[in-house]
C-alpha cells in the first residue's frame, strides 16, 4: 500500500516568478512537480484523505489573520545547499504558521525536524553548488519582489506525485468588516484519498 499524499499550507508569491521561474524550474525539483513560488506556513499538514474534512478549521484559524504587504530583498542560505529568498519581514508569515500550529498541533512545522522556523522562498536546493551560486548572482537584479499577500493556500500531491492548489483561505483586509465566503475546493482540484 502505497503512503498517503501529502499536503502543505503555503502563501503563493506569484510576484516572484519573474525573478526565480526559469531558476526554480532548473534548481527546485518541486517546481517542475507544479509547486508554485510560495513562503511554507505548515508541512507537512494532514494527510490527503484526512485534510478535505478540516477545511473549516483552517479558515477558522485564519480568521483573525490580516493580509499583508511583504517585501524580498536579499538572498541567504542553509548551508550549501539551499539559496532562497528572504523577506524583509518575517514575522507576519510567522504569525501565520503559529496559528496553523496551534490548531493542528498534530501536524508540527517541518514536521518537527528544525527548533527555528524560518520563512523562505526557494530559489534552488540540493542542486551543484556553482548553479546555486549563479543563481544567487542572477536573482539579486531582480530584488526587491513585493507581494500582497492576501490568502493561504492549501497545495495537495496528486496521485501522479504533482502538486495542485486544492483550496484557498482569505485573510482579512484591514479596515474590513465584511467576512465572505473563503475556504472551500478551488476548481483546480480535488483532494484525492
Amino acid at each position: 500500500m502505497s503512503e498517503p499524499l501529502r499536503t502543505a499550507l503555503v502563501v503563493e508569491i506569484p510576484e516572484a516568478d519573474a525573478a526565480v521561474g526559469g531558476l526554480r524550474a532548473e534548481l527546485d525539483p518541486f517546481a517542475t512537480l507544479g509547486v508554485p513560488a510560495h513562503v511554507t506556513i505548515l508541512f507537512p499538514f494532514a494527510p490527503a484523505p484526512v485534510v478535505s474534512g478540516l477545511l473549516a478549521e483552517v479558515q477558522q484559524a485564519l480568521d483573525a489573520a490580516a493580509a499583508f504587504t511583504c517585501e524580498f530583498v536579499t538572498t541567504r542560505w542553509f548551508d550549501d545547499r539551499v539559496v532562497w529568498l528572504a523577506p524583509a519581514d518575517p514575522a507576519p508569515f510567522l504569525d501565520l504558521t503559529a496559528r496553523m500550529a496551534a490548531a493542528f498541533p498534530a501536524y508540527p512545522p517541518d514536521g518537527g525536524m528544525f527548533a527555528e522556523v524560518v520563512p523562505h522562498l526557494t530559489v534552488g536546493v540540493d542542486a551543484p553548488l556553482a548553479a546555486l551560486q549563479e543563481a544567487e548572482r542572477t536573482v539579486v537584479t531582480h530584488l526587491p519582489v513585493r507581494s500582497r499577500v492576501s490568502a493561504v493556500s492549501l497545495l495537495v500531491e496528486q496521485p501522479d506525485r504533482r502538486w495542485r492548489r486544492a483550496s484557498t483561505f482569505r485573510l482579512t483586509e484591514p479596515g474590513s468588516t465584511e467576512r465572505s465566503h473563503r475556504a472551500g475546493p478551488g476548481p483546480e482540484t480535488r483532494v484525492h484519498s
